[in-house]
Order: structure tokens, then C-alpha cells, then sequence
């Protein structure tokens, strides 16, 4: 996976969880076709550009904190 291929799928990843459409990773990973830790560290990468994204058990979902 390229820099440029890796920053749309973290875009994406990004819209899924701005949309609270994000339950499953083992989902995105087999549409990203990658393994669930890739996934994992995406969602971490996304942390670090300052996004607070947290699980919220009661939805079963991503959710984006502002």
C-alpha cells in the first residue's frame, strides 16, 4: 500500500466514523484488503493528527468526539 493509498483509506475510515458507520473491522479490513491491525493503526494515526475517536459500546460503533 502507497502513502497516497493509505492516506484515502484513512480518509475514509474518517468519513465512516464522522457518519457513525464504522462498526466492524474486520469489515473495513476485508474491504481495505489488509489484516485488522492495519486498521488498528490507521485508526491510531488518526488519533495522532488530533482526532478524538472513541468505541461506544452501548452503539457498537466508532464515534468521533468533539
Amino acid at each position: 500500500m502507497t502513502y497516497t493509498e493509505k492516506k484515502q483509506k484513512e480518509n475514509h475510515l474518517l468519513y465512516l466514523i464522522e457518519q457513525e458507520r464504522l462498526f466492524s473491522l474486520k469489515k473495513v479490513a476485508n474491504d481495505y484488503n489488509c489484516s485488522i491491525r492495519t486498521v488498528k493503526r490507521m485508526l491510531s494515526n488518526l488519533r495522532d493528527e488530533g482526532y478524538v475517536i472513541k468505541y461506544c459500546r452501548k452503539g457498537k460503533k466508532y464515534i468521533l468526539k468533539e
